[in-house]
């Protein structure tokens, strides 16, 4: 049996990517960086309000910004996105693995019988 290790950041990663309004960020952040105001623009929320989703995003390693003047631009770090990407490939691989050994018992004869 394989033994489950924490792994902190990776649950940051999934607990940031579990909210809509962050994916929703997350996916303009894919077409290049983009400030506050313009990722606020599309959400029906308040200023602070989307200072909290960029902080758990921060926080997570999903996106990083930085401030000059009186604007702060933020930007994706794609490491987290491929930690969670490497995370999910496994487990469909184990996955598949585990349905193709499935499938040729029951294209057997030992799955063929009643």
């Amino acid at each position: 049996m394989v033994k489950h290790v924490p792994n902190q950041r990776m649950d940051q990663v999934f607990k940031a990517l579990s909210d809509g309004t962050r994916r929703e960020m997350i996916e303009r952040l894919t077409r290049g960086p983009a400030s506050v105001g313009e990722l606020a623009q599309p959400l029906s929320m308040s200023l602070p309000a989307v200072m909290q989703h960029l902080q758990v995003l921060e926080a997570s390693g999903l996106v990083r910004s930085e401030k000059a003047g009186r604007v702060r631009t933020c930007h994706l770090e794609p490491d987290g996105l491929r930690m969670a990407e490497d995370w999910l490939g496994g487990q469909r691989t184990g996955w598949e693995h585990r349905l193709d050994r499935l499938g040729g018992f029951l294209n057997s004869d030992e799955g063929n019988r009643s």
